[in-house]
């Protein structure tokens, strides 16, 4: 049989001839579900796979924010508007809306192993394209390589949950998780920190170009899954999961999920607040510190830096807790009030709390964006992850991403920084009211409970 075949030991016998003493002794455990008996380890290669992926995807969240950090820099050096500019940041969540299903559909076809390569050469692509851009009148070179690295971002931005599902232990999972998103998030802030530092605000534009090149060079082992499943999660997925379902009946069926729907809509306010923050950051910084461009890596880089301590707490409170809905809830306030502090004091001219509120945005917000992938996971148990979890939650955070840059930029040209970040603060107090009322259906510890 052929999944016998795929449990079969390296060494003599199998596990299922062995005495459970002698499989834990080995390192496996035996479940048998529906007539079928899985062979469970989890690989020592598993961290090695996941650091392997956040390079991946520090890489390609660099090349997003890059242009966003010094907004006014790139204006004057191509002679564009900062909404032009801002489409450089945008195109990665456009990009992402058409692309989702049939990466969906080739990650599914081709394996994990396949998709991260082909993300990780346009990654690189896109990045040797933007080289060619070195000239005042080439922006639309520049275009072309963030267009190519846009693309890049739908193989990479939804694989934390379904790397840590297939590679991680019931006991890691969301931390493995949190671990992949961290890559994402170092990229982010070295998109703030190294345009700010390497890239001075001068107006000679062959020195610019000199500079920006500097940057630019900057970003010029993966198995596809362990021969053993690493859970009983994981084998319960293997056994139960339908394999005639298609994806537009899976997405059917996720849609009558009333409390996924509503983590989709919270979700995708929270995250497309994210993206709008950093993406006008610049701007907004600017705004009231003409002379301070370097202050906005640094602000960038607190937001980013809280967040990653945030997204590893979050996994490792959720691996030991399973409180889905309570930390959710907890982390949407803390990013609303962290909001709502950086609304009140950016005008103010005391750094230092702008600092303080920036880093409680970061950790709440980016801890949020990590549970998000896991808590979708247990709404919507033995559907794809791909599709699920990562998939439509960063639909929904790439259109409202869309929606909130384009608006808060308008409203901070017309009507100043404060208004544009009291609109933010409203959706988000919308986005906590609507989390309060997600129902913790943890379809995958229940699922778990029934069989262990």
């Amino acid at each position: 049989m052929e999944d016998e075949d795929l449990n079969q030991q390296e060494h003599d016998g199998t596990p299922s001839q062995m005495s459970p003493l002698e499989a834990e002794d080995r390192g496996y455990t035996l479940f048998r579900i529906l007539d079928r008996e899985f062979t469970i380890k989890v690989s020592k290669h598993r961290w090695a796979v996941v650091l392997v992926f956040s390079c991946y995807s520090m890489c390609n969240a660099f090349q997003w924010i890059q242009y966003a950090a010094i907004n006014n820099i790139f204006m004057y050096f191509y002679g564009v508007s900062s909404f032009a500019i801002d489409w450089l940041s945008m195109c990665y969540m456009l990009a992402y809306i058409p692309l989702l299903l049939p990466v969906a559909w080739l990650l599914e076809k081709f394996g994990l192993r396949t998709i991260a390569l082909a993300g990780s050469a346009l990654n690189c692509l896109g990045a040797w394209v933007k080289l060619g851009s070195l000239q005042p009148h080439l922006f639309p070179v520049t275009v072309l390589g963030q267009v190519v690295c846009s693309v890049a971002q739908v193989f990479i931005l939804g694989m934390p949950s379904r790397i840590a599902s297939v590679w991680f232990g019931d006991d890691e999972v969301s931390t493995a998780c949190s671990i992949a998103v961290l890559g994402n998030q170092l990229g982010i802030a070295l998109g703030f920190l190294v345009p700010a530092v390497s890239v001075p605000n001068i107006d000679n534009p062959d020195e610019l170009a000199y500079y920006i090149s500097i940057m630019f060079y900057v970003t010029a082992v993966f198995k596809e899954k362990p021969k053993h499943p690493p859970s009983r999660a994981q084998c319960l997925s293997y056994a139960l999961a339908s394999t005639d379902a298609s994806y537009l009946s899976s997405i059917i069926q996720l849609f009558k999920n009333l409390n996924f729907v509503l983590l989709v809509i919270t979700y995708g306010l929270n995250a497309g607040a994210f993206y709008a923050l950093c993406t006008l950051l610049n701007r907004m910084v600017i705004f009231h510190y003409v002379e301070e461009g370097v202050i906005v890596g640094r602000i960038g880089l607190t937001i980013v830096l809280a967040g990653m301590l945030g997204a590893v707490i979050s996994g490792i409170w959720l691996d030991r807790t399973k409180t889905y809905k309570q930390t959710s809830l907890v982390l949407y306030i803390m990013t609303l009030v962290g909001m709502a502090g950086y609304t009140g004091t950016l005008n103010l001219g005391h750094l230092w709390i702008v600092y303080i509120t920036a880093g409680i945005i970061g950790f709440s917000i980016t801890g949020y964006l990590t549970l998000g992938f896991e808590f979708a996971v247990e709404l919507t148990y033995l559907e794809s992850e791909v599709v699920s979890s990562s998939g439509l939650l960063n639909v929904s955070a790439q259109v409202f991403g869309i929606i909130f840059t384009i608006s808060q930029g308008q409203i901070i040209d017309n009507y100043g920084t404060m208004p544009g970040n009291i609109f933010l603060c409203v959706f988000l107090t919308l986005g906590a009211v609507l989390t309060a009322f997600i129902k913790a259906d943890l379809r995958r510890q229940r699922i778990l409970r029934m069989y262990l």
